[in-house]
């Protein structure tokens, strides 16, 4: 057996979106202490979560999810809302969600997620929601009641516009300190409405 690396397939978030959402969490951080928060830096869209990967068949990968990008245009996707699943009265992981665009992103996903199932990739059984996590409530008893209130407080968040142009397959090293990304294949959408 060939070395594997756990891989994913995602769009990444713009600086303006990660800009925003560092200081969302900067809002967030007293009112939940329980919570390890996402890097700003890292921020990212998943879009199909392969799970462990042979190194082998990185190209494969790659190859079929430019084949599926390819053909739809660059889009701009407005981000915004904040929320929990499964819900915000008992939250395991805090997200920023999507507004206009987001039915692109959706059909973005689709498409991925059609071409990895010809390479034997199962579909999600779940429908996707589009969604950027920017937070994992740690296990343990209920969450304090400063993070429902914040929740409700920044439940209409502004992230800001953000170009989608490429897709991005990348492997995930699991650390103490945080997952290390490095990217696999950068995934170009075709030209649109957002250059």
């Amino acid at each position: 057996m060939g070395q594997s690396v756990r891989t994913f397939v995602a769009v990444e978030a713009g600086p303006a979106v990660r800009r925003r959402t560092a200081e969302l969490i900067d809002r967030l951080r007293p009112a939940a202490s329980t919570v390890k928060w996402v890097d700003p830096q890292q921020l990212h869209m998943t879009l199909k979560f392969l799970g462990e990967l042979q190194l082998s068949r990185s190209a494969a990968v790659c190859d079929a999810v430019a084949a599926a990008v390819a053909a739809i245009p660059s889009f701009s996707l407005a981000v915004r809302g904040l929320g929990a699943f499964p819900h915000a009265r008992r939250p395991s992981t805090l997200w920023i969600g999507a507004g206009d665009g987001a039915e692109k992103i959706v059909a973005l996903q689709a498409a991925v997620a059609a071409a990895l199932a010809d390479l034997g990739f199962r579909p999600e059984s779940r429908q996707f929601r589009p969604h950027f996590t920017i937070g994992r409530v740690r296990r343990g008893g209920p969450p304090p009641p400063a993070l429902r209130d914040q929740l409700r407080e920044e439940a209409e968040f502004d992230g800001g516009a953000m170009a989608v142009t490429e897709a991005v397959v990348f492997s995930s090293e699991l650390t103490p300190t945080g997952p290390i990304y490095s990217t696999l294949g950068r995934l170009p959408l075709a030209a649109g409405d957002s250059e």
